[in-house]
Order: structure tokens, then C-alpha cells, then sequence
């Protein structure tokens, strides 16, 4: 009696594994599900000037002197970025982004080379102030370190180019000594420059799980642009050794159906 119970029993089980529903997942669904979008904006509390210097040119002797501006400053700290990216596997992920961010530079400066119809033993001072817009492509790489009540901590790398443009570019000069300005001020506008410059980054955060979807992003992101022209004249021509920035980042990730 028990035996025949138990098969009964076992019967059962069986018919109802078999009628169980089938469930599939589609290899097309699985590959879009690693496919995301992603947004951030970037904040650089603080930027590497390049070390900014100028070459001036004295048509009375021919030459053409170097000389690094005194003080310098740049401003407008702010950035966004949008792109696209792949989750590669559990650990590894890749994306391709669109930065952008505009800066302000100031500089004071004196040489020792007179101004342009001055005469020694007077030098001159310049005050430049100009503005500058940077669009950088970038292909990024990164690695996932596991995630934890829903954290997820990682480090990444990346390679681009960025075309930095100068313009609005105004420059005060008037003859000088050391002390101080001896001559009546005149204001130039000199041309500014644009070309692609190499870039890289390295990256460092954590993302956090809001939905099955949705993830928030924050880290910190180093990024050094390569040198190039500013700005500059006839005689007188600005130039900097690459500008890097160290940026907060915050953002996020949304992976698609």
C-alpha cells in the first residue's frame, strides 16, 4: 500500500515538471540588455595650467625670446559628457564618450624686450585674458571589481582626442618697468588657435543598482591633454605643455531592453 502510494506520488512530480512552462531568453534580447547609455557631469576643483609661455619677437634685433607667464589662473571648473557603452561580461565594460568644457585664462606678464615702438631701457607688461572650448572623443575601458548590497567598484582607462579652440582673446600691453606700467596702455586682439590634441584618462569609482536598469555613478577621473598653441600675433605667440585636469564625476547608467 505504501509502495503503490509513492509511486503514485512520483507520477505526479513527474507530470508536473513536464507540463512546467518553458522560458527562453533570446541571444538578441541578452545582447541588448549589455548595451547602455550614460550621461555625467564633472566638476575640476582644480587644473593644471600646462605651464602657459609665450615667444616674442624683436624685429630690432631679430630674435625671438621665451618667457613664462607670471600669473596665470583658469576658471570655469564644470564639464558633462554623454556616450555609449557594451558590458563585455561580469567584470568588464567599454564605452565611447563625448566631452565637453569651456575654461577662462588670465595672465599677467612683463619682459624685458621693449614694446612695439617703445625703446629701451623700458619693457613691457602684458594682461591677457581669453577663453577657450574643448570637445574630446574618448574610447574607454573598464574593470568591474564585484558588486555588494548593491555597489559596485571600479577602475578604468582611457584613450581620445580632444580639439581645443581659443578665442575671445584680449591682451593689454604698455611700456614698463618693473614697478609698473610708464606708457600709455594699448589693447590688441590676437587670433586664437584650435587643433586636435592627444588625451588620456584614468578613472576610479563606484556605481550604485537604483532599478534592474538604472545605475548611479560617481568617481574621480584624471585627464591629461597634450600641448599645444594658444593664441598670438605678429610678434608675440603663446603656447602650453598640455592641460590636466582632476575632476569629481557624477552620473548615470542606463542599460537598454
Amino acid at each position: 500500500m505504501l509502495s503503490l502510494s509513492f509511486s503514485g506520488s512520483q507520477a505526479m512530480a513527474d507530470d508536473t515538471l513536464l507540463d512546467a512552462p518553458e522560458v527562453t531568453i533570446s541571444a538578441a534580447e541578452t545582447a541588448a540588455q549589455r548595451f547602455y547609455l550614460r550621461g555625467d557631469l564633472g566638476y575640476s576643483g582644480w587644473a593644471d595650467e600646462g605651464n602657459p609661455s609665450f615667444d616674442v619677437f624683436n624685429p630690432a634685433t631679430g630674435t625671438t625670446n621665451g618667457h613664462a607667464f607670471d600669473a596665470t589662473r583658469f576658471g570655469n571648473p564644470l564639464s558633462g559628457s554623454l556616450g555609449v557603452g557594451y558590458q563585455i561580461s561580469d567584470m568588464v565594460r567599454t564605452d565611447v564618450t563625448v566631452d565637453y568644457f569651456e575654461g577662462r585664462f588670465d595672465a599677467d606678464s612683463f619682459t624685458a624686450e621693449p614694446c612695439a615702438g617703445a625703446l629701451p631701457p623700458t619693457g613691457c607688461r602684458y594682461e591677457t585674458t581669453a577663453r577657450f572650448s574643448a570637445l574630446g572623443i574618448m574610447a574607454n575601458g573598464y574593470v568591474d571589481l564585484g558588486t555588494l548590497a548593491g555597489f559596485t567598484p571600479y577602475l578604468g582607462a582611457g584613450l581620445g582626442v580632444t580639439h581645443l579652440r581659443w578665442n575671445d582673446i584680449s591682451q593689454a600691453e604698455c611700456a614698463a618697468l618693473p614697478a609698473g606700467c610708464v606708457g600709455a596702455e594699448s589693447r590688441t586682439s590676437p587670433g586664437g588657435e584650435s587643433s586636435w590634441r592627444f588625451t588620456y584618462a584614468l578613472m576610479a569609482g563606484a556605481s550604485y543598482d537604483l532599478t534592474d536598469r538604472l545605475k548611479f555613478d560617481v568617481g574621480y577621473r584624471y585627464s591629461q591633454i597634450g600641448k599645444g598653441d594658444m593664441f598670438g600675433g605678429s610678434t608675440f605667440q603663446a603656447k602650453d605643455d598640455g592641460l590636466s585636469r582632476h575632476e569629481i564625476r557624477a552620473g548615470l547608467r542606463l542599460s537598454l531592453w
